[in-house]
């Protein structure tokens, strides 16, 4: 009997399922909060991975990111999943060296082989990476999940978070939008070949060269952008302090065909969740199209980084990403003085 499709493993839509933000929060407000002289970043800032401190010149970047097939070839879902876990400690300014692998798959109804091409594809990022994959676990389940626990090593003093945009930074982007809204559309047969192999590429690609002009040039805040999309993250790194976020919309790149699926409606239910969590929490300019509001809340995989800099700093930040083969880096808004909001003109 052929093999069912890899994207056919799975009942969500886009990334993989997700607790609402807003249920998230509650629960988490509920625990003890732990506290240690020398946990640098823990979960109280919605950070992309947790910082803990070993010593005066190192400190671990900690994070874990379990998905669902966003791509039809397993080998390449397994390098989309790996290069997302290590996006996080990237974003934090670390520098990945180890990771931990996670499955879960239908053991009676998926071949060995897909398995195999799964895990071999996360390798392939590790290497590019310089990691190591030092062990993991599977589960059975209903569907495929696979992800890294990515670990990192960073300078306690130059950790870089989501938090610490000020007035007058320029906002920069380092990837296109559109992968939840694109891989959904792929499910249902009508992506166009050209826009999922864009899609791919760049999923597939480490945002390794974008951290290290990040690390080289230095800049405020940075995260990177992920399931809660472009507005939530954004909205996430304005909660910080006392500013805005304003985000011009028509600079934001998207891949190319994006606007017409979303047009369609082809958007993932985690994209759809987002949207009605930053409806109440954005201000959008009354020219801003409905579908483009919707795309920037677009639920993303493997997306680009959000970095917040200097402005003096922002032209050669974003010349210095370009000829590092960021090619997609674009100025795409600024902070302003505020009361935490995201603003879209």
């Amino acid at each position: 009997m052929k093999e069912r499709s890899l994207l056919e493993y799975t009942r969500a839509a886009g990334c993989a399922a997700k607790v609402c933000q807003e249920d998230l929060a509650q629960v988490l407000s509920r625990l003890p909060a732990f506290r240690h002289p020398d946990l640098l970043v823990g979960g109280d800032t919605a950070d992309d991975a947790g910082v803990y401190r070993l010593d005066s010149e190192r400190a671990l970047v900690m994070t874990i990111d379990i998905m669902t097939p966003v791509a039809e070839n397993p080998r390449i879902f397994g390098q989309v999943a790996a290069a997302n876990a290590f996006s996080d400690v990237y974003a934090m300014g670390g520098v990945p060296f180890a990771a931990l692998s996670f499955v879960a798959y239908p053991v009676l109804e998926i071949q060995a082989g897909t398995i195999q091409a799964i895990l071999a594809g996360a390798w392939d990022k590790a290497r590019e990476a310089g990691a190591v994959v030092v062990g993991g676990h599977t589960i059975k389940d209903v569907e495929v999940k696979f992800g890294l626990a990515a670990i990192g090593l960073v300078h306690p003093d130059r950790v870089i978070r989501n938090v610490g945009a000020r007035p007058g930074d320029v906002l920069v982007l380092t990837k296109p939008l559109g992968t939840g809204v694109i891989t959904t559309a792929l499910r249902a047969g009508i992506a166009p070949p050209a826009a999922v192999a864009e899609v791919n590429r760049s999923m597939c690609r480490l945002n390794r060269a974008a951290a290290e002009v990040m690390c080289r040039v230095g800049v405020s805040a940075a995260t990177d952008v992920t399931g809660f999309g472009l507005l939530g993250h954004a909205w996430e790194m304005a909660q910080a302090g006392d500013i805005d976020l304003v985000i011009d919309a028509a600079a934001v790149p998207l891949f190319p065909g994006v606007e017409e699926l979303a047009r369609q409606g082809w958007f993932p239910d985690g994209s759809v969740k987002n949207y009605g969590f930053i409806a109440t929490r954005a201000d959008f300019a009354e020219p801003v199209p409905d579908e483009l509001r919707r795309l920037l809340c677009d639920a993303q995989t493997s997306g680009g980084l959000l970095v917040a800099v200097a402005p003096e700093r922002a032209e050669r930040f974003v010349d210095s990403l370009r000829a590092a083969g960021v090619r997609k880096a674009t100025a795409i808004g600024r902070v302003t003085s505020g009361s935490g909001r995201v603003v879209v003109s």
